[in-house]
């Protein structure tokens, strides 16, 4: 570390206002994007958008350059911001890294995690079942990420979690389309409850294989729906 006189003076302070803000703008054209509001190919306008989220363009500009940034959005030569979409063949290519690395991440989690993790996942569970029961999308896909934030968390391997983290984005817009499938919320409940209960028994090969036939199941719904866009 350099000595402290040597260092050049540089102002790292922050105003939590503004990055609050910013999150919350964020967040706002996140979901939008992600629930199918904003559909993919859209241009999206930024004075329509402030007027939409009742903000100051300085807020949604930062906003969509970090949107851009996770490949929710993309700039098109003399049309500006658009909505990107997911082919088919990217859809099949991010559900068979999902499926490897969700999968070894709910062994690990059955194998490694401790029972504070196993009852932070269970609560994650229960809540997801009660937001499938009544609430609307928007908290069910809360409610989801929730159980798989603690099952990533309990799986202890911050590298999986960060690429899974990474890919989050795009993984919800797919989602989003196999949840519409009638019937599709009962059987990812039930699934869910399988794949908790296998790790809350420790059993490594019972909560991979439950894991990947989620996802699986879940790919084949998104990539029909793709398909039918298409």
């Amino acid at each position: 570390m350099r000595p402290e006189t040597s260092r050049p003076k540089v102002n790292l302070q922050i105003e939590k206002e503004s990055i609050t803000l910013r999150g919350r703008v964020e967040e706002k054209l996140r979901l939008a994007i992600v629930s199918g509001y904003f559909v993919p190919g859209q241009r999206l306008v930024e004075r329509e958008l402030c007027e939409l989220i009742g903000i100051g363009r300085t807020s949604v500009r930062e906003a969509m350059r970090q949107l851009e940034a996770e490949g929710l959005i993309r700039s098109v030569p003399h049309r500006g911001p658009i909505v990107q979409g997911i082919t088919p063949e990217e859809a099949v290519q991010l559900y068979a890294l999902r499926v490897l690395l969700e999968g070894y991440a709910a062994r690990c989690c059955a194998e490694r995690a401790d029972h504070e993790a196993k009852q932070i996942l269970s609560n994650a569970a229960a809540a997801f079942v009660h937001a499938a029961e009544r609430e609307s999308h928007e908290s069910i896909m809360a409610a989801k990420d929730a159980v798989y934030d603690s099952l990533l968390d309990g799986a202890r391997n911050p590298f999986v979690k960060q690429t899974l983290t990474a890919m989050q984005n795009r993984i919800s817009m797919l989602r989003f389309g196999s949840f519409t499938t009638p019937g599709r919320l009962e059987e990812s409940v039930n699934e869910i409850k399988q794949i908790v209960e296998a790790i809350r028994t420790g059993d490594g090969d019972k909560a991979e294989a439950v894991c990947r036939r989620h996802i699986e199941r879940a790919a084949a719904l998104a990539l029909a729906a793709l398909k039918n866009e298409s």
